[in-house]
């Protein structure tokens, strides 16, 4: 089965790309949403270099689909479905995985609009402990950094820029999910079992948005293209 991996640039997306390889599972793809004007992942606010570094690193192709800021429902729907199309003409897609855990509404929305495309759905994390989630990020060697805290359901100064690391997981604060699976806090992942070579960037300024969302910038560092690792 060909599978696109719906790629946010964060943690579970790198543990449902790192268990579907290990399963020896054919991942022809990564999908990202960007936003428009701003350059960056959407949610994540990871500027778009540094996506594509991670794609490069991954050696997976990736497919970008590009949404205006504060994008209507409609309008995510019919740019989604479009890029569906590319995937199942470009790629031979025949599934899509995505790396939700346990919001029954979520996985619910992804299936309805999928409903009768005759593209499959799976969703390999699903129903684990949020925690044993994260232990297993950190465990298998994938380092990544918390580049978004939502200031309403997390306190960002706590968290905001730290490495996702056994430090961190020893110290979590109570009413916390584990995972952030509720929106409270997204990553950045830069380096790990499937990267052939790390990503690098520097930590820039703090921007807060609408009041609750406070995005560290990481700010990419140029590699030298004279150290390719062998084999690219």
């Amino acid at each position: 089965m060909r599978i696109a991996v719906s790629w946010s640039t964060g943690k579970d997306s790198a543990l449902v790309l790192h268990e579907l390889i290990s399963d020896r599972q054919e991942v022809v793809c990564l999908l990202t949403t960007l936003t428009e004007s701003y350059d960056r992942v959407t949610m994540h606010g990871v500027r778009r270099e540094l996506l594509l570094q991670q794609a490069e690193s991954l050696g997976v192709e990736l497919m970008e689909v590009w949404i205006p800021p504060n994008a209507s429902n409609e309008v995510y729907d019919r740019r989604m479905s479009d890029a569906l199309m590319r995937l199942r003409r470009d790629y031979g897609v025949e599934a899509i995985a995505f790396g939700d855990i346990w919001l029954e509404d979520v996985r619910r929305y992804r299936e309805e609009r999928m409903r009768g495309t005759g593209v499959e759905l799976i969703f390999p994390l699903w129903g684990r402990k949020p925690l044993d989630v994260v232990e297993r990020v950190v465990r298998l060697g994938y380092k990544a950094k918390i580049c978004v805290v939502d200031g309403s359901l997390a306190d960002p100064a706590a968290l905001l820029g730290r490495e996702l690391n056994e430090e961190l997981l020893r110290s979590w604060f109570e009413g916390i999910d584990p995972a952030g699976e509720r929106g409270e806090f997204h990553t950045f992942v830069y380096d790990g079992p499937t990267f052939r070579f790390p990503v690098r960037f520097e930590v820039g300024r703090v921007v807060v948005r609408e009041g609750r969302f406070h995005y560290v910038d990481l700010l990419p560092i140029p590699r030298d293209l004279n150290s390719r690792p062998e084999g690219f």
